[in-house]
C-alpha cells in the first residue's frame, strides 16, 4: 500500500473521530496527517513525512484552532435593539433637561431627558446615551 494512502486514511479516521469530540483537536491532527500524505506523495522519506505531519498538526493547533474556537463559540456579548444604542452619541435637536427634549439618534428622532437632573443641554450639543427607558433616551452632556 502506498504511504500517501495510509496518511489519507489516517486523516479521514481522525476527521471522523472529530465529529464525536467536537473539540477541534482531532481535525487539526487530521490536517497534520494530510500534510504527511503530501510529503509521501512528493517522495519524502518516512522520517520527513512524520516530521511534516507533526509540524502541520502543531501549526494548526497553535494558530488555527484558537481562531476557529473563537468564531464557533462567539463572545456572547452582541447587543441588539435599544441595548446597542447605549453608549452611542447623539445630537440634541431640542433643548434637553430633566423633563423633556429631543435628540437625533441612529438616524431617528428620539425623546430625551438629561441623566443628570441639573443639566440643561442646548440644541446642537453632542451627548452620550446612558440609558433607554421605553422610547426615551437618558443622555449625558460630557462636554460640561
Amino acid at each position: 500500500m502506498h504511504a500517501w494512502l495510509i496518511w489519507l486514511i489516517l486523516a479521514a479516521v481522525l476527521a471522523g473521530a472529530e465529529t464525536l469530540s467536537l473539540d477541534l483537536v482531532l481535525i487539526m491532527c487530521a490536517g497534520g496527517a494530510a500534510a504527511g500524505g503530501v510529503g509521501a506523495a512528493a517522495g519524502l522519506p518516512p522520517a520527513a513525512q512524520v516530521a511534516l505531519a507533526i509540524a502541520g498538526a502543531l501549526a494548526l493547533l497553535l494558530f488555527v484552532r484558537p481562531v476557529a474556537k473563537r468564531h464557533l463559540t462567539g463572545s456572547g456579548t452582541a447587543r441588539t435593539g435599544v441595548e446597542a444604542l447605549i453608549g452611542t452619541q447623539a445630537i440634541v435637536t431640542s433643548k434637553v433637561d430633566a423633563s423633556d427634549g429631543r435628540i437625533r439618534l441612529a438616524g431617528g428622532e428620539w425623546s430625551a431627558r438629561a441623566y443628570d437632573r441639573a443639566q440643561v443641554i442646548p440644541v446642537g450639543s453632542t451627548v452620550q446615551v446612558i440609558e433607554i427607558t421605553g422610547a426615551t433616551a437618558l443622555v449625558w452632556d460630557s462636554s460640561r
